[in-house]
């Protein structure tokens, strides 16, 4: 039995993604539509439009917006046959506020925390949609043709200042993915400012620490808050001279900082490093004596090794080295460069916190290759504690995507 077509775009899939959609995965690749069908009077779908995902047989498995240029072809955005507009929006009503009733559970405002992940895409069941809150500032991206769209800044602007009462919202795309998506320029000015000038920079403290935030600079949406409960972990563990590898602005070192009496981040960018030592200054209340290296990970660590540098805590927090699953081999060999190196320079009983964040590179593989790195090493090491993103970043049990951070903490003995 064939059923019946629906009146409007949809998009016919594979068996093999049918199964996926089916067992709760959110997306659908392009080399698994086996064909689109455009709606009534339209020669084809454009990009941004709510398409009905439907299997070999016809039988509809709900609703997805659609993209002209991602290989990700479609992210279901509701288990509803042919989702209206209007309808999808009220869903992203409801959903984002629903995003930031968690917040208020898992990151409740205090004096120890004023930043935190807002919405997290697919993981709130907001598929490319994603908010960060800087102390008063929320930052937005819109990462879908779907999304980048003024009816859903529209929503999701007037639900945050509603919830959330911020000085200023400001959206700011991934060039990365503006570019892979084919997404118009935003318009320059923020969504929302409370004032007649938009506020862009602020303070913004995790864990009883203070750190700048400048709206026009930095990596993603200006910070790494998913590592927030996992710099608070480190520094818990951290003792005597520390080498903070990929420092970024300072996120570990100055959490080390506290418990350390020597740290040195290292950093390839330059700008970054002049962010830490800022982020330093905010904190004069920490003793340690802090310094950092500008230079490229891998071989500032060939050149310490064979100086026999020496450190009680190291912390390696590099850059996803797997952008795609066909560099998920290369990656491997650099994890277990940079972890087979800190283990040798580690004194005996010393503390190593190793981080992926690709997802490319599931747990169990990481686990696997810095395992492989204390075998040639010829250390002994302990895993003490195994970590992942802070819970105002949830994952989906049923799209492993969202599960890519990894945080390992190791006695090396």
């Amino acid at each position: 039995m064939v059923a019946a077509q629906p009146h409007g775009p949809a998009a016919a899939v594979t068996r093999r993604a049918a199964d996926r959609v089916r067992a709760g995965h959110l997306w659908v690749y392009r080399s698994d539509v086996d064909s689109l069908v455009p709606g009534v009077g339209t020669a084809e779908i454009p990009g941004g439009a709510l398409v009905t995902v439907m299997d070999s047989r016809g039988i509809p498995l709900g609703s997805g917006l659609y993209s002209a240029a991602s290989q990700i072809a479609v992210r279901m955005v509701s288990a509803q046959v042919a989702l209206t507009r209007g309808g999808y929006l009220e869903q992203v009503r409801e959903r984002v506020v629903a995003a930031l009733a968690l917040r208020d559970e898992v990151a409740p405002e205090s004096m120890e925390n004023d930043a935190c992940r807002l919405i997290f895409s697919e993981a709130d069941d907001l598929p490319g949609i994603v908010a960060d809150r800087y102390n008063e500032l929320v930052i937005v991206q819109l990462l879908t043709q779907g999304t980048a769209q003024d009816d859903v800044r529209a929503v999701l602007t007037e639900v945050v200042r509603e919830r959330i009462n911020p000085a200023t919202i400001l959206e700011r795309p991934d060039p990365k993915i503006r570019e892979l998506e084919e997404l118009a320029a935003p318009s320059p000015g923020p969504l929302y400012s409370s004032g007649d000038s938009p506020q862009l920079t602020t303070v913004f403290t995790i864990n009883g620490l203070r750190f700048h935030y400048d709206a026009g600079s930095g990596q993603k949406t200006g910070a790494f808050l998913d590592q927030r409960l996992n710099y608070a972990a480190a520094a818990r563990y951290g003792r005597g001279s520390a080498l903070d590898i990929c420092t970024y602005q300072g996120g570990f070192a100055i959490h080390l900082a506290q418990r350390c009496q020597q740290v040195t981040g290292v950093d390839a960018s330059r700008g970054a490093l002049e962010v830490a030592d800022r982020n330093l200054e905010l904190n004069p209340e920490l003793s340690a004596r802090v310094h950092w290296i500008e230079a490229d990970a891998f071989e500032l660590l060939r050149e310490f090794e064979a100086r026999r540098e020496r450190y009680d805590t190291i912390v390696l927090d590099p850059p996803a080295f797997a952008k795609s699953k066909r560099a998920a081999e290369g990656a491997m060999r650099g994890y277990k460069e940079l972890n087979l190196r800190a283990m040798k320079m580690l004194r005996p009983g010393g503390t190593l916190v190793t981080c992926s964040c690709s997802h490319h590179v599931p747990l169990d593989e990481f686990t696997e290759v810095v395992a492989a790195a204390a075998s040639d090493a010829g250390r002994r090491v302990q895993m003490l504690e195994v970590r992942g993103a802070a819970p105002d970043h949830p994952a989906v049990l049923t799209l492993p995507e969202t599960s890519y951070l990894k945080c390992l903490i190791c006695r090396v003995g």
